[in-house]
């Protein structure tokens, strides 16, 4: 199989209909892969080669695009768009696939998302991987309306603003709904209290690039969980940690860990 060229399939979560991809290994136990802001699921997990590692190491591959992104439905409004959420459609497309429980891992946005999913339904989630997203899953990842106004702009040569330029450039290159966009990131960016942070109890895989602006300190937030584990992904920033070598290999071992019952 063509990795670069998975076909969608299709759901329903509520009245929205979602795009999914399915790779691996048929009868692994499954991985499911919840993508960052403005990207997609072939942008973050299958051209960075997650679906091969994963698929080569023995497990079932599944990844959706989320609201707003991909080949999924665009809705326009904010509300649409809240963590807790897209947390409901990664659980409808487990409910699809009659999947009890799955190892979660999500980037960036994808890892909010994760984080969510596993303080609502503990039971689907057989561990999460956060990646880049550390403490900013409490405290917030600075202000993101520059960046909701630079998707809104008439070009690309109208934003200033350097991180904003960053995400209208990369929603350019995508070819994205920029007003779906902009609505996603003045919807979803909710964060958890330390509370709800502390009643994670899956095992926790938190990646973070050590020159990762955006973030914050993934030292600080598995502070606060019960079964966390730290990575510190050398050398990398937000953008470039995803499809890092020693990511890949240290998300194995976690996996491998967790299903020995030694993690973290």
């Amino acid at each position: 199989m063509n990795l670069d060229h998975l076909q969608a399939s299709r759901f329903m979560s509520g009245g929205t209909e979602l795009a999914f991809y399915m790779g691996g290994t048929p009868d692994g136990f499954p991985v499911m892969l919840i993508h960052g802001f403005a990207s997609t699921a072939h942008v973050n997990w299958v051209f960075p080669g997650w679906f091969k590692t994963l698929g080569e190491a023995g497990y079932r591959v599944l990844a959706l695009d989320n609201r707003g992104h991909g080949m999924s439905d665009k809705p326009r409004d904010p509300a649409a768009y809240g963590p807790a959420v897209m947390a409901g459609d990664a659980r409808a497309l487990l409910d699809e696939l009659n999947i009890a429980s799955a190892h979660v891992m999500g980037y960036s946005m994808g890892a909010r998302i994760a984080a969510f999913f596993a303080l609502a339904y503990p039971d689907r989630a057989r561990s999460i991987v956060l990646g880049g997203l550390g403490l900013g899953l409490v405290e917030g990842v600075g202000d993101w309306n520059p960046i909701a106004d630079a998707l809104l702009a008439p070009t690309i040569d109208d934003v200033s603003h350097p991180r904003a330029r960053m995400f209208r450039a990369f929603a350019d290159q995508t070819g994205s709904d920029r007003i779906a966009l902009a609505a996603c990131i003045r919807g979803s960016r909710t964060e958890l209290s330390r509370a709800d942070v502390g009643a994670i109890d899956v095992p926790a895989l938190i990646a973070v690039g050590t020159k990762d602006d955006i973030a914050g300190p993934p030292s600080e937030l598995a502070r606060l969980m019960p079964l966390a584990r730290v990575l510190d992904i050398p050398n990398r920033d937000h953008m470039l940690s995803v499809g890092d070598k020693l990511f890949k290999s240290e998300t194995l071992r976690f996996f491998s860990d967790v299903e020995s019952g030694i993690a973290p």
